[in-house]
């Protein structure tokens, strides 16, 4: 008798897939689910808005009579999740009709899943690097102290990252191997079958941090520009009505190499101009008791023109205002600010990643149903999956496809870095 398919098969798929989804999960279990979950539907576009938290200034008086004092701004900002490109596993359902009936589902499924979550976590990555704000240690260096996680830790409190959340410190496999011989005590969980995010956790509170290990991070190949200092040739915009919505800041350049290329991703920083502690808008010091001088990340490439000039689009603006509600450096980004791209040119990075939960937002969009047998299966966190079986009447074969379109947010620049070794 030839094989019978049940009717219900989607669902049965379904379950199996979002098992195998979920136990490969790691970076997207760090970030921010829940915002954007249900946010989006085919008419409300690729674009979504969020509203930023307020802050407000306090004011100090003897007697408590504020009738001549400056009072705070109510400025209103968002933020915007952009959907991206599908993510799809497809096959023909001929080759596997007797796999599927004889509960053969894992091995069919698994590395279908395993696919997707690989591809949207180093797609998902890839945009975490060029969308923070944050930086430690050296750039390219490698990390092979934990006090080189610590760092990263250390420079999140002095910025006033809150600590009532999730953080996160996310390392290369190979920071793991290198890190090994003094990480004795630190493994968080054992089991005998472990998920990826529990075999993924190295310490569940190392500085403030979860230390994870991700095959997921991405890198980038920074621009050609072989002369790495430059000038501003233009005061940049340092108010926070500009940069409410985007939490970016367009930098005016000049003097690096003529047509030379920026690319995403990298770090570029301005001599003379410190940071803030995000919450105190007071001064931050290193461990050496210096400022820590204000830097972004380059979110866009960029060819700079024959003088060596451009706009770089930076994530994290640079706010100087005289009420100082939203005030991140200590004076005004000046023309002729001295600007360093870190890093050599055109040299392959691979950064860690040091974040809180809040920094990044991701979502998923619940797709609308094929003229086919369609499941939806939905994670606890709110990531939707379509499960769409079809047939190809043409071609007289049956087809089965997973669908998964995911909406990526940056709520705060200031909340995640890229990590380097000292």
């Amino acid at each position: 008798m030839a094989n019978n398919l049940s009717s219900n098969v989607t669902r049965k798929v379904a379950r199996v897939f979002l098992d195998a989804f979920e136990s490969n999960r790691v970076l997207t279990k760090t970030v921010d689910t829940q915002l954007l979950s249900g946010k989006f539907t085919p008419a409300s576009g690729s674009n979504v808005d969020f509203k930023r938290p307020h802050d407000y200034n306090s004011i100090r008086t003897a007697g408590g009579d504020i009738s001549a004092s400056t009072k705070s701004d109510i400025i209103s900002g968002k933020a915007t999740g952009t959907v991206q490109n599908y993510f799809t596993v497809a096959t023909s359902w001929g080759n596997v009709e007797e796999a599927l009936e004889l509960d053969q589902l894992e091995q069919i499924l698994a590395p279908m899943a395993r696919r997707i979550v690989t591809d949207l976590e180093t797609d998902l990555g890839s945009y975490m690097i060029k969308n923070c704000n944050l930086h430690y240690g050296t750039v390219g260096t490698v990390v092979d102290a934990w006090s080189d996680v610590a760092g990263a830790g250390a420079l999140m409190d002095s910025i006033g990252v809150p600590t009532d959340g999730d953080r996160y410190y996310v390392m290369n496999p190979f920071t793991t191997a290198g890190l090994a011989s003094a990480q004795n005590g630190l493994n968080a969980s054992d089991g005998l079958v472990r998920t990826a995010w529990e075999k993924a956790q190295i310490s569940s509170n190392f500085s403030g941090l979860s230390a994870l290990t991700s095959n997921g991070l991405a890198d980038y190949t920074s621009g050609t520009a072989t002369d790495r200092a430059g000038t501003l040739s233009g005061a940049p915009d340092v108010t926070y009505v500009t940069a409410k919505d985007t939490m970016t800041q367009v930098l005016p350049v000049t003097a690096f190499t003529a047509s030379a290329t920026v690319k995403a991703g990298e770090i570029i920083q301005v001599t003379g101009r410190n940071r803030l502690n995000l919450s105190s808008r007071g001064a931050i010091l290193d461990g050496t008791a210096s400022n820590i001088l204000f830097s972004g990340t380059v979110t866009e490439d960029v060819t700079l023109d024959g003088s060596g000039a451009g706009n770089l689009t930076i994530a994290g603006a640079g706010i100087n205002e005289t009420n100082g509600q939203y005030n991140t450096t200590d004076t005004a980004l000046q023309s002729g600010d001295v600007v360093t791209l870190l890093g050599s040119g055109s040299t392959l990075y691979q950064p860690n990643l040091f974040y809180h939960k809040q920094a990044f937002g991701l979502g998923t969009v619940k797709l609308p149903k094929l003229y086919s047998t369609d499941t939806i299966a939905t994670t606890s966190d709110g990531m939707s999956i379509r499960v769409s079986k079809y047939s190809d009447g043409d071609a007289n074969t049956q087809k089965i496809r997973f669908d998964l379109l995911p909406a990526y947010a940056t709520f705060n620049p200031f909340f995640a870095g890229q990590g380097f070794g000292v």
